[in-house]
């Protein structure tokens, strides 16, 4: 019989895991990888985007239907083939995987899976799209069948995000039971968390490493020191500052990539911004050149358009300054909303990251000159989190990239029928954006795709769901040591810890 299981509890599940006191540094173990994470990990919920931090560990642990290679081609997982039906079904053909448990990963625990995430009363990152299938058909262990609601062209790039694991229908709230290379092993609340390689992993030989160790440093500056010192293997979110001595240190290997940005969020919700002509008018306030220089080191490039990068088929050159620099454009607006000599509001920010506190100054100081005073909220990252969910800010600085190089995956950012979440602004009611964006989904037409999806970058230019900011570098760092991790490309940065079951340390 399948255990009940509520789907919040689940999604709260991963966070209530009993915590096993570990030691912050001790000798090391031959064979385990010491990675410096950015920060601890909120949750590792394996439904809930809680950041890049908990994303490296969900992908250690956890496996979906899909994922991308090294290059960032999209590959199976959990699958070993799908094909599209049509335009409204896709079969999947599962491979021979076995969970956590033991147990073998069946059609009627992927079946499960979805049915979790797409229940009305859950929270998922994925709710909203999983609430487009129609049915899933299971005709035998190995094979599943989507039927959709809708044509889905998207529908292999969802089943490659991190946030749409396929866990064990026995999973619960206390243990969910995923798939992954690793098993969690220990964890110390704001410290550490452990992992230990899983020795019936699908695929023959690997994990090459007998476990992961990775441990929070939430100083950027001290988690290069571990670094440099050799107290960790490897790290995540290199600080800008800190690339060119790294790249030139003969024990250390610097791994970047553009493909993250920084942008603005806003409460839609209550005035001033429900009122997208004041959401354009930050848009046109900000300097994007100080931020690229300030928080990037000139690693970076400004970005006043939708985060929708010049390498990709879907870019529209015509498009890229639609939230140019114009101060007088600002004021304008920001009249004709009735504040001719602006206002006063809050900015929220966190002082975690370097990148996000010199951007939100910069931010207040561009503002300023047209009027908008804004008070700086700097909290740890954990609480910009809970504050972003809960709609508890005015205007926030929010960083990320993408879950695919899709303009489909800018649907997590500005589509107004998703769920809150401080990764998209909250309240914000954009009903043409999303009809658009549902359309650019059901479209398999690459050219009628891109159309679809000009004519709503044309329309959020002047709506403002989110406002770019800019383009920046990311960046791993390793030691010379450490072979087979790999900084995916582009907007998949942030999945390159699936190249983990890949990585060995001597």
């Amino acid at each position: 019989m399948i255990p009940s299981v509520s789907r919040r509890s689940l999604l709260a599940g991963a966070a209530a895991l009993p915590f096993l006191r570990i030691a912050a540094a001790r000798a090391r173990t031959p064979g385990v990888l010491t990675f410096g994470l950015s920060s601890y990990p909120p949750s590792i919920q394996p439904w809930a985007n809680t950041g890049t931090a908990a994303g490296t560990i969900k992908l250690a642990i956890y496996r979906g239907l899909l994922s991308y290679d090294a290059k960032g081609v999209l590959r199976g997982e959990l699958a070993e083939s799908w094909a599209a039906e049509g335009t409204t079904a896709w079969v999947f053909k599962l491979r021979n995987a076995t969970f956590h448990n033991g147990d073998p990963v069946t059609s009627a625990d992927v079946k499960w899976t979805i049915e979790q995430i797409a229940d009305p009363k859950s929270s998922a990152y994925f709710r909203a799209e999983m609430q487009g299938v129609e049915r899933v058909e299971t005709p035998d262990d190995r094979t599943v069948r989507f039927v959709m609601k809708q044509p889905s062209a998207t529908l292999p790039l969802w089943m490659a995000s991190y946030h749409l694991p396929i866990m064990s229908r026995k999973s619960t709230s206390a243990q969910p039971i995923g798939a992954g290379p690793f098993v969690l092993k220990a964890q110390e609340r704001g410290v550490a968390i452990e992992l230990e390689a899983f020795p019936k992993y699908y695929k023959p030989g690997l994990p090459k490493l007998k476990g992961v160790r990775a441990v929070a440093y939430a100083d950027e500056n001290l988690r290069v020191a571990a670094l440099q010192a050799g107290d960790v293997d490897l790290i995540e979110y290199v600080p800008w500052q800190s690339m060119e001595v790294i790249s030139k240190d003969p024990k250390l290997n610097l791994d970047t990539v553009d493909g993250p940005f920084m942008y603005l969020v806003f409460n839609a919700s209550k005035p001033p911004f429900n009122d997208a002509r004041v959401r354009k008018a930050v848009g046109h306030a900000i300097k994007r050149e100080e931020i690229v220089k300030a928080a990037f080191f000139g690693r970076g490039s400004p970005l006043a358009h939708l985060p929708i990068a010049e390498a990709s088929a879907f870019f529209n050159a015509e498009l890229k300054d639609g939230w140019n620099y114009d101060p007088a454009l600002a004021k304008k607006l920001l009249a004709e909303t009735g504040h001719p000599n602006g206002f006063s509001s809050g900015l929220l920010s966190t002082a975690q990251y370097g990148m996000h506190k010199d951007t939100a100054e910069i931010v207040q100081q561009n503002l300023a000159a047209v009027g908008v005073n804004l008070e700086l909220n700097l909290p740890d990252w954990a609480t910009r989190v809970a504050l972003g969910n809960k709609g508890q800010f005015d205007l926030g600085v929010m960083g990320t990239a993408t879950d695919s190089n899709d303009p489909d995956a800018l649907a997590n950012l500005i589509d107004d029928s998703l769920s809150p979440s401080y990764v998209r602004s909250f309240g914000l009611k954009a009903p043409r954006i999303s009809a658009l964006l549902k359309a650019g989904r059901a479209e398999f037409d690459a050219a009628k795709r891109k159309a679809i999806y000009k004519e709503m970058e044309t329309l959020a230019i002047a709506e403002a769901p989110i406002v770019g900011l800019a383009w920046r570098s990311q960046g791993y760092a390793t030691r010379k040591e450490v072979t087979g991790f790999k900084n995916l490309p582009g907007a998949l940065t942030f999945h390159s810890g699936i190249t983990l079951e890949e990585a060995s340390v001597g």
